[in-house]
């Protein structure tokens, strides 16, 4: 799960799990239980498989491939090394790669990492690295140093973001306000409805407007920040290594991008098949919602039970 409820650690790991209570009875199907499949099969009889060579063909310069996890989970992980690597592969773009779990304002001390100048302990102590070992995603961070791209930090500042869920938009300081994106804007009514399911219970009803505040500033800031950097290299495009809850169902990083005029976007959502026993169940998660519509443009299904070990 992701972490916690307090925005002053990276971002709450049980964001990215989807766990939400959709109300939705999906039709009768033989649910896969893992692979690749077209985003707009899955609520079919039959789910159309895709290679990843297929996905990231969808990738030109000046797009933005989201590469979603739930954190921690190690087939994810795996899986968005090779998406990586196959995008490099395209010769489409100059790849390169944005971390949810960097902030923007570290960006000197990425760059210093990025090109040998800083030691990976100091770097993850002056970026305020989260729980998550660094180890998961040293890889991805450091695959463009192979392709002529970079690595960039895209998220708000912790500091920012705890504010925000504590005093709201209108409370915070007018020095913490200039971080925020300009045209800063809440996420829709249907995101904010699957926010309100998944924080029910965890978050008192009299603050979950200020939570789901401090949340738009995170997806927001990321569009904001992806956004920035496409325009200034035309010539790339971009890896997003994000939690599910921010990738799936189009209503946060996705639509604050193209809120942005950033059109090229591909979304693989990554789920777990063993998080749900009954096939009805991880239909649900699949979709198509009836009022969320698709879950992303592709989506990736893992199921840990059933991974061969590799190694001692």
């Amino acid at each position: 799960m992701e972490p916690k409820l307090s925005f002053s650690a990276k971002p709450f790991m049980f964001l990215s799990i989807i766990l939400c209570g959709f109300c939705w009875v999906p039709s009768a199907q033989a649910t896969p239980r893992t692979g690749l499949f077209d985003g707009n099969s899955v609520g079919n009889s039959i789910s159309r498989p895709l290679t990843i060579e297929d996905v990231v063909g969808r990738v030109d310069a000046g797009g933005v491939l989201i590469l979603s996890e739930l954190h921690g989970n190690p087939i994810h992980i795996e899986r968005q090394i090779e998406a990586l690597n196959a995008l490099s592969k395209t010769g489409r773009c100059t790849v390169s790669v944005g971390l949810e779990f960097l902030s923007w304002v570290h960006q000197a001390e990425v760059d210093d990492f990025f090109n040998g100048k800083l030691a990976e302990a100091d770097f993850l102590k002056a970026v305020e690295w989260g729980s998550d070992p660094f180890s998961n995603y040293r890889t991805q961070a450091l695959i463009p140093q192979t392709t002529g791209g970079t690595l960039i930090g895209i998220n708000a500042p912790r500091s920012l973001t705890s504010a925000i869920s504590k005093l709201g938009v209108d409370g915070i300081s007018s020095e913490q306000a200039a971080l925020l994106p300009p045209n800063f804007s809440l996420g829709s009514a249907a995101y904010r409805e699957r926010f309100d399911e998944i924080m029910g219970g965890h978050v008192p009803v009299t603050a979950i407007d200020r939570y789901f505040a401090a949340q738009s500033a995170w997806d927001d800031t990321m569009a904001w920040q992806i956004e920035s950097f496409l325009k200034s290299h035309p010539g790339h495009c971009l890896a997003v290594v994000v939690g599910d809850f921010h990738a799936s169902w189009g209503g946060g990083l996705p639509d604050r991008l193209r809120a942005r005029s950033v059109s090229n976007v591909v979304v693989v959502s990554q789920i777990e098949s063993s998080d749900f026993a009954r096939d009805d169940e991880l239909s649900a998660q699949l979709g198509p919602h009836p009022r969320y519509g698709i879950r992303a443009d592709a989506i990736w299904i893992s199921d840990v039970t059933t991974r061969v070990p590799v190694g001692p």
